[in-house]
Parts: structure tokens; sequence; C-alpha cells
């Protein structure tokens, strides 16, 4: 159960690879493509579902009371709502993200014939035509539209390039990787969460680790509209671990360093159990961690467990400044959101009861009742009752 050495450089050179591919929710087929080729490069073999979500099962010393550890591959995006008559694209966000930061992005419309670039403008976007109009603009999609850098003066150029409504739009990431360990990047969620799997799974193998159970390794595809986990996880599965990104605000807890462990989010407290167990982990193998709990997010635990996965869930997060926005990440909260979990995979199996799905109350767990002990010191007890 002692966390492994990670390659802190095998992480910061697969995230780059996996930013360069661009796979909103919907357009997705590229980076499945790739990831399911550094799966088997690492040794496993690999199953995809019909529309491309991953498992990869490295096996353990048993196959019932499975482990998973999930991300997602998707991310944030925008799709073409209509063809405009001054040649330009009007366009609605894929998953939950201000327009704030679509403006000025550069892009990438898949159209039928291949991609065509752009930019992300406000609809008055010339200070020299519109003054001070160009600051009084409200933030919001009905105020973007995509400039598309092809012959595209209205909407029947727009027709003639074969770009129509429903079109994926990919955001470019514009990465930049500090020297000081800092990354900052759009969509570090969630491909920094596939890069921390990938580099687990790697230190694993490179040791030749042996774990209890199996471990599936699940890279889901549809996590930003919700749906996520919600059709990968099997029956075996006892428990599941999802990596994703944590927020790091005023008012919350999480930090761009360590791990930073969720309590709960918007659908209620993750499980006790295995919550507690990789605090526990933590502590043991000396691997810097926080609590927080998100009021206003979900993830691939939460769509398990709404579409009626019965199995325990955990999050376990790498701090992101500006979340959907032009996020910041430390490389510190990844190697150590690695270390976990080769820690957590090679620990051993607390609940034996979790073996079988359903069983009696032989075994079930228990969550302690009884009141705290306290004792003050002497002279604790002595100053409170001087004061």
């Amino acid at each position: 159960m002692s966390r492994l050495a990670i390659d802190a450089d095998y992480i910061s050179e697969i995230l780059k690879q996996l930013l360069d591919i661009p796979s909103p929710t919907g357009y997705t087929d590229p980076v499945v493509r790739f990831v399911s080729t550094e799966l088997e490069k690492l040794g496993l073999d690999v199953e995809m579902t019909r529309r491309g979500a991953i498992r990869a099962i490295r096996p353990g010393r048993k196959q019932q009371g499975a482990r998973a550890i999930v991300s997602h591959l998707d991310t944030l995006g925008a799709q073409v709502k209509a063809l405009k008559e001054n040649g330009r694209l009007a366009v609605v966000p894929i998953g939950h993200w201000s327009a704030r930061f679509a403006e000025g992005a550069r892009a990438t419309v898949f159209a039928e014939k291949g991609g065509y670039r752009g930019t992300i403008l406000p609809l008055k976007a010339s200070g020299h035509t519109y003054n001070d109009q160009v600051d009084k603009m409200p933030v919001g999609w009905d105020y973007v539209e995509m400039r598309v850098d092809a012959l595209a003066r209205d909407a029947a150029d727009l027709e003639k390039l074969r770009i129509d409504v429903g079109d994926i739009v990919a955001i470019d990431p514009q990465p930049e990787f500090l020297d000081n360990g800092f990354i900052v990047s759009r969509h570090l969620d969630n491909k920094a969460g596939v890069a921390v799997m990938l580099a687990a799974l790697k230190a694993l193998q490179d040791e030749e680790t042996v774990t209890p159970v199996d471990i599936h390794w699940l890279f889901t595809i549809a996590e930003e509209v919700g749906v996520g986990a919600s059709s990968i996880l099997t029956s075996d599965i006892a428990s599941m671990v999802t990596v994703d990104n944590g927020t790091t605000a005023p008012g919350q807890n999480s930090a761009e360093f360590g791990v930073t462990i969720a309590m709960a989010d918007q659908t209620g407290p993750f499980d006790y159990h295995l919550t507690k167990k990789l605090v526990e982990l933590c502590r043991t193998n000396d691997i810097r961690f926080q609590k927080d709990v998100f009021r206003y997010y979900r993830s691939d635990s939460a769509s398990a467990i709404e579409a009626g996965a019965d199995v325990r869930t955990a999050l376990i997060t790498f701090g992101v400044d500006a979340s959907h926005g032009y996020e910041r990440i430390h490389m510190h909260a990844l190697r150590s959101l690695a270390e976990l979990v080769t820690a957590y995979v090679s620990s051993p199996v607390a609940i034996k009861r979790d073996f079988e799905e359903t069983a009696d109350a032989k075994g079930f767990t228990r969550q302690p009742t009884e009141d705290a002990k306290q004792r003050l010191s002497p002279k604790a007890a002595n100053k409170l009752l001087d004061s």
C-alpha cells in the first residue's frame, strides 16, 4: 500500500499530447484512439463501448470486488446554432462555460469537408467602428459569433463551405508549461486527470505491482454534459475513484498543490468508508492533502450513482484555478494524485463483504456513533478556570 514513484516527465509529455487533440463532447473519436493506443503500449488490452468509452482491466489476485479509476476524455466546446447573413456563425456552448471565456478564442469548426479555423468574437469587436460600445456589450452566447477564416461573406458562402447547423467547434487550449511547475491551459479539465491515470498505470507496470483485486481503468466521453460513467461500470466493480479537477477559489478549501479530496458535490456526500480510506492513505504515505465540498459541481461518480450503479464512490482532485476558463494547475498536484492512485489500488481490501453484490448483515460496515472522549490537560483546565 506504499505509494510508487511517478514519472513527472511522462505526465508532462502525455498531457501536452492530450491537449493537442481536440475532444469536445460529441467529437471524441481522435482522443479515444490515442488513449487506447497508449493503454496498449502500457500493456493492457482495451475494450470500447459503441460510442467510445474505454475500459482496460489490469488483473489482480481476485476478480470480485474490483476497483475502478475513472477520468473523462471530453472537454468543453461549442456547436453551430445558425448560419448568419453576415457570413459568421452563431454558436452555443457544449457543457457549461461562460461566453466571457469564449471571446477572443481561436477555434476549429469541424464541417463536412473538414476543419475550418476561426475566432469567436463579440458582435461588436472593433473599437474603431463602435468606439466604447465594445466595452458595453453584455456577456452571453447571444452576443458572440464565430468568424471563419475562409471566404464567407454571407450564409450562402457558408453553405458552399459545407458548414452547417450542428457542426462541432473545438476551442484551442493554448497551453503553457512553466519552469516553476505551473501549467496554464484550457481543457485541463480533464486532460490532466487522464494524464494522472496513465502515469499511475505506468508506475504500476514499471514496478510489476500485484494488486489485491482487478483494477478497471475507465475513460468516459460525455461527462461535461452529465452522462459520464453512467454506462461503463460492470457488476463486479465494488468501488470507483474519480480523478478530476477541484476548484480553487475564495470560499473553497482546494489548493493547487497536493491532493484535494472531495467530501461531497451537488449530488451529496461521497462514500464515507472509501473517502476515509483515501485520507488515511495520504497520511500514511506522506501525501499532502486537503478536503473540500463542492456545491456547484458533479463528476463521473455522480453520473454512475444516478444511473443506478451500486458502488462506493469517491472523488480526488487536482486544484484548478479559473475552472472552465483559462485554467491553471501545478505539477505537484498531478504527481501527488498519481501517487495516491498507486497507493490505493495496491492497498488491501478492508470491506470483504463488497465481494458480493448483496449479502446479509454479517460484515456490514459500521460508522461511529459514540460520543467523542474529551479530556483537558491540567494546564488547560486551570487556564479555563482562571479566565
